[in-house]
C-alpha cells in the first residue's frame, strides 16, 4: 500500500461531559489500527474541528500522533477560514509530528478562485509540510475548481486533495488536469469505490469510524483491481454509509460507536446534536444485521 493511499478515517473526537476524552481518543485510534485502517485524520469535519478551541485542536493532533507512533500516516486537519489561523494550526501540526495536513477551503467568507489559490499558497510558503487540499462545497459554499486544483498541484508541498464534491465528473477533471503523482482521495464514502476506478487513490471516510476493517478491505480490493470484492464490501456497507448522514454528521457515527461499545459518551458539541430516535433505531437495526451488535 502506497503512503497516503487506501482507507483513511476522518476520526470523531470523543468528549465526556463536553470535555475532551483523551483516553477515549487513544482507544479509538487503537481500534482503527487493530482493524487494518491505512491512515488517520484528526480534527477534520467529522472530528468537530469547528467547535474545538485552538488548544484542544492542537492537543487532539498531538495525542493522535503520539498514539499512532508511526504505524500509519496521520493527516492532521488544520484548515480555517482565516489564513493566519490556518498557518498557526499547520505550524502546530508540524511541531506535533503529523505526516501531512488537510486544509479545507475557507468557509463562510466565499473567496474567489484567486483567493483560494493565494490562501493555500500562503500556508505552504509559511510551513514546510505535505498538504492535502479539502474541497467540500456542501459545507464551505465554495468549490476549489479543477483548474485551480491543477494550478495548486504545481506547488511542491501540495500533494493531493480530499474531493468531497460527490461528482465523478469533477473528480475525473481533477485527475486529468493534475500530475500523475497527485493523490486524489474521495471525501464521500458513497463515491469512494468508483473514485478508485477513475484514478483516485483512496478515501477519507466517516463510516470507517464504525467499520474500519470493511472500508480497508474495500479500498484494498479496488486498488488491486478486484471489482467483485470491492463491490461486495461497497454494498455491504452502503446502508450504513447512508445512515452516517441520516442526521447531521458526526452524530450518527458517534452514536454507532456508542452502540457497539467503543464510545462512552456519544454527544457531539452544540450546535451539533445527537441523532434523533428514528436514526438511532435505524442504526441499531443495521448494526445488528451486520453482526456488529
Amino acid at each position: 500500500m502506497e503512503r497516503f493511499n487506501g482507507a483513511i478515517t476522518a476520526l470523531v473526537t470523543p468528549f465526556v461531559n463536553g470535555k475532551l476524552d483523551e483516553q477515549g481518543l487513544a482507544e479509538l485510534i487503537e481500534f482503527q489500527i487493530a482493524n487494518g485502517i491505512h491512515g488517520i485524520v484528526p480534527c477534520g469535519t467529522t472530528g468537530e474541528s469547528a467547535t474545538l478551541d485552538f488548544d484542544e485542536h492542537k492537543q487532539v493532533i498531538d495525542i493522535t500522533v503520539k498514539t499512532v507512533a508511526g504505524r500509519v500516516p496521520v493527516i492532521a486537519g488544520t484548515g480555517a477560514n482565516s489564513t493566519s489561523e490556518a498557518i498557526e494550526l499547520t505550524q502546530s501540526a508540524k511541531g506535533s509530528g503529523a505526516d501531512a495536513v488537510l486544509s479545507v477551503a475557507p468557509y463562510y467568507n466565499k473567496p474567489s478562485q484567486e483567493g483560494l489559490f493565494q490562501h493555500f499558497k500562503a500556508i505552504t510558503d509559511a510551513v514546510d509540510i505535505p498538504m492535502f487540499l479539502y474541497n467540500v462545497p456542501g459545507r464551505t459554499v465554495v468549490h476549489i475548481l479543477p483548474k485551480t486544483v491543477a494550478r495548486l498541484a504545481e506547488i511542491p508541498n501540495i500533494i493531493g486533495i480530499k474531493e468531497a464534491c460527490g461528482s465523478l465528473e469533477q473528480i475525473s477533471d481533477v485527475v486529468r488536469f493534475c500530475p500523475e503523482d497527485f493523490i486524489l482521495l474521495s471525501g464521500d464514502d458513497f463515491t469512494s469505490m468508483p473514485t478508485i476506478f477513475v484514478g483516485g487513490k483512496g478515501v477519507i471516510s466517516v463510516v470507517s469510524n464504525v467499520d474500519p476493517g470493511g472500508m480497508a478491505r474495500m479500498m484494498e480490493a479496488a486498488l488491486a483491481g478486484n471489482i467483485e470484492a470491492a463491490n461486495k464490501e461497497h454494498y455491504r456497507l452502503f446502508s450504513l454509509m447512508k445512515l452516517m448522514f441520516m442526521s447531521p454528521s458526526p452524530g450518527p457515527a458517534k452514536k454507532a460507536l456508542e452502540l457497539i461499545g467503543r464510545m462512552q459518551d456519544s454527544n457531539p458539541r452544540l450546535p451539533m446534536t445527537a441523532p434523533d430516535e428514528a436514526t438511532t433505531e435505524a442504526l441499531k437495526a443495521e448494526l445488528s444485521s451486520l453482526g456488529m451488535l
